[in-house]
C-alpha cells in the first residue's frame, strides 16, 4: 500500500511540474498517425515523427489536429518553491560564577601568646 501511495504522489507531482502532462496526449500521436495512413499507405511511423516534429509547425489542413500532439504547445507550468531560511540556534551561555571567598582574619591560638609582650620590645630595658 504504500509503494501505491508513494507512486500517486510522485506521478501528481511529476504530471504538475513538469512536462510530463504532456504524455498523456502520446493516444493521439497514433489516431493521428492512423488517420495520415489512411491518406498515404506507405508512409512508416518514423516519416509521420519527420513530418510533425521535425520540420516544425507547417501550416497545413490539418494544423489544428497537429497541434493536439504532444509537445508542439507550450504548457505552462508552475513550479511554486517555499524557501524557508532556519533561524540560527539560540545558545544561552550562563556566566561563569566567580565565588569570592570572604578573607576571614587569621585567628591564633592565644594561648602563651601576648600581644603586650611584643609592645614591650620597644620599651627601655628596666631593672630588675
Amino acid at each position: 500500500m504504500k509503494k501505491f501511495i508513494s507512486i500517486f504522489f510522485l506521478a501528481i507531482y511529476l504530471f504538475s511540474t513538469t512536462q510530463a502532462v504532456e504524455l498523456l496526449k502520446l493516444p493521439v500521436v497514433f489516431q493521428h498517425y492512423h488517420e495520415h495512413k489512411m491518406l498515404d499507405k506507405d508512409m512508416t511511423f518514423l516519416a509521420f515523427l519527420d513530418i510533425h516534429y521535425m520540420h516544425g509547425s507547417p501550416h497545413d489542413d490539418d494544423y489544428d489536429r497537429d497541434m493536439q500532439l504532444p509537445f508542439k504547445t507550450p504548457i505552462h507550468t508552475t513550479a511554486a518553491a517555499a524557501n524557508y531560511v532556519a533561524p540560527a540556534p539560540i545558545s544561552i551561555i550562563a556566566p561563569k560564577v566567580f565565588f569570592i571567598e570572604k578573607k576571614q582574619p587569621l585567628i591564633y591560638n592565644t594561648i602563651g601568646y601576648s600581644f603586650n609582650y611584643h609592645s614591650s620590645v620597644w620599651q627601655p630595658p628596666r631593672a630588675c
